[in-house]
């Protein structure tokens, strides 16, 4: 018998799910996310959180500082697996909290919601190293292709992984897009995911992430103008001090892995939103079991983009 309700106790104790539950998980997660759609409406109040990039301590903390679901309403910005120690506990939480409470928690994808790029930092890795083989994994990111690639919060923000792009000009650019695929290299979808803010700068320029662009905030004043929305939050960069606000309140950015890749010495945040939109941002720092007695560090990719 598959309870989602044992999953979620199960996980909550660091214990992975065994290979046919998650095949499960990913099934029932799959008929949610069919019924979303690319921008997907999102209620106040919610809490908005950034980057987790399997930390899996840390992203329980996180529930324990700012309150569990089905209590409170999360909004999860994407990267949710790569570079940490517990990909696989870590997006294995989300789905089952998603598939057990799918009005009360959101997840946008983001770049690393990805075959390529998960081959690449961590996922797929764990999985073989957790599993023997690379099922769990190759399910995993199937699953990836149906997320939503953003949302829009009571028709006044827009949430994102990463940035604008300039083949979007109208929200409705997002709402047409074929997102039942890996993450192109280029384009619409890929900007999404990739794209970041630049405060120095007017216009779009290349990123020197190799996808995706910079912008700033003359794109973002124009965008928000024509959509008559209000602000965007996003994720994507690390922020020492967990978030960060600038184009005049019009951008906000949310990291909420503490002490990034175990070494990097950030703390993490939350953005509150209240049913008046408000913005309060509560920090937080490493939990004990993400700092301490970990071994083989040497299966952390050197990678900070």
């Amino acid at each position: 018998m598959n309870d989602v309700n044992e999953f979620i106790a199960k996980l909550k104790q660091v214990q992975y799910l065994s290979d046919s539950e998650m095949e499960f998980l990913c099934a029932k997660a799959k008929e949610i996310f069919l019924e979303e759609s690319n921008l997907q409406r999102v209620d106040t109040p919610v809490i908005v959180c950034g980057d987790i990039h399997g930390q899996f301590h840390d992203f329980l903390q996180l529930f324990k500082i700012n309150g569990e679901v089905p209590d409170k309403n999360y909004l999860f910005l994407g990267d949710f697996v790569d570079r940490g120690y517990n990909s696989v506990e870590t997006i294995q939480l989300l789905l089952a909290l998603k598939v057990r409470y799918p009005d009360r928690i959101c997840l946008v994808r983001g770049n690393h919601e990805s075959r390529q790029i998960t081959q690449i930092y961590g996922f797929y890795d764990e999985c073989r190293r957790k599993y023997g083989n690379s099922n769990v994994w190759r399910i995993t990111t199937d699953l990836f292709d149906y997320m939503p690639l953003g949302v829009l919060i009571d028709g006044r923000i827009l949430g994102i992984h990463g940035g604008l792009s300039p083949n979007i000009t109208r929200l409705s650019d997002i709402r047409v897009l074929d997102r039942r695929q890996e993450v192109p290299h280029e384009g619409a979808m890929c900007d999404l995911m990739w794209s970041d803010p630049e405060e120095n700068l007017k216009g779009w320029h290349l990123s020197p992430r190799g996808a995706g662009y910079l912008f700033g905030q003359d794109i973002v004043d124009k965008f928000l103008f024509d959509n008559n929305i209000d602000m965007i939050c996003r994720a994507h960069q690390l922020v020492m001090e967990g978030f960060k606000v600038i184009f005049d309140e019009k951008l906000v950015t949310v990291w909420s892995a503490p002490n990034y890749c175990y070494r990097c010495g950030n703390v993490a945040a939350t953005m509150h939103l209240d049913d008046h939109l408000n913005k309060n941002f509560v920090t937080f720092k490493e939990s004990e079991q993400d700092n301490r007695g970990i071994s083989n560090k040497k299966i952390l990719p050197e990678y900070f983009l």
